[in-house]
């Protein structure tokens, strides 16, 4: 038995992941979703990245997690990427759904040349968040319009300090296990630091022929992948 801990990216919490947990649990793992602060039921908590990166750890460290599969998705990937060096033998794998990657010192924005001023703007205009996706988003990412909605309804203001603040990282990201999840419908090809990292012995690449959401897309091949990257 494996335990998967499933962070979900910007403006969602625990919630998205639940056509995913029962595929998870199915074979007899722990899974436990998390919400990061500030968003879903845990709305106006106060957030910046490194409260999101102790959310991951305390709900490790809490439950005694051992022989963790750390997943994380879009935004999430930067917190998770933080929390996977920090839990330390407790990590089997860390899993990037179509995510960002932490940078030591660098933000989520840092990342964004021709939108970053897009996101600084958003959160400027919306008393520190960033505004959340909308149905035009979603458009040409394999979602049908009951995913489409449960996805837009769902989703919450992100804090926008999150997204603004540098990483912390002890050591190169590249030596840890990990799994990166390649969504085609949102880009055929992984940005540059993610490349890199797969030119490394530790990392390896999965393909997926959907779109940025997978856990509303494709609930059950996400869940194999996840169950692969696992090793069961």
């Amino acid at each position: 038995m494996v335990n998967f801990v499933l962070v979900a990216g910007a403006w969602l919490g625990a919630w998205a992941w639940d056509d995913v947990v029962p595929e998870l649990r199915a074979g007899g793992h722990g899974v436990r979703p998390v919400t990061l602060s500030g968003l879903a039921e845990k709305s106006g908590v106060p957030a910046g990245q490194q409260t999101h990166v102790q959310d991951i750890v305390d709900a490790i460290e809490r439950h005694d997690l051992r022989d963790v599969v750390l997943v994380g998705h879009s935004y999430s990937g930067i917190p998770v990427g933080q929390a996977a060096e920090r839990i330390g033998d407790r990590l089997r794998r860390v899993v990037f759904v179509d995510s960002n990657v932490p940078v030591d010192g660098e933000s989520f924005v840092s990342s964004w040349p021709d939108g970053r001023a897009t996101v600084e703007a958003s959160i400027a205009a919306t008393g520190g968040f960033w505004a959340p996706l909308t149905a035009a988003d979603c458009t040409g990412q394999g979602l049908g319009d009951e995913q489409a909605g449960r996805l837009v309804a769902g989703a919450t203001p992100h804090p926008g300090a999150t997204l603004t603040e540098p990483a912390v990282l002890g050591r190169a990201l590249g030596e840890l296990p990990a799994t990166y999840v390649k969504c085609l419908l949102d880009g055929e090809e992984p940005g540059p630091d993610v490349a890199e990292l797969l030119r490394g012995e530790h990392w390896r690449l999965v393909e997926l022929d959907t779109g940025h959401w997978p856990m509303f897309s494709r609930p059950r091949e996400l869940a194999q992948v996840l169950l692969d990257a696992a090793g069961t």
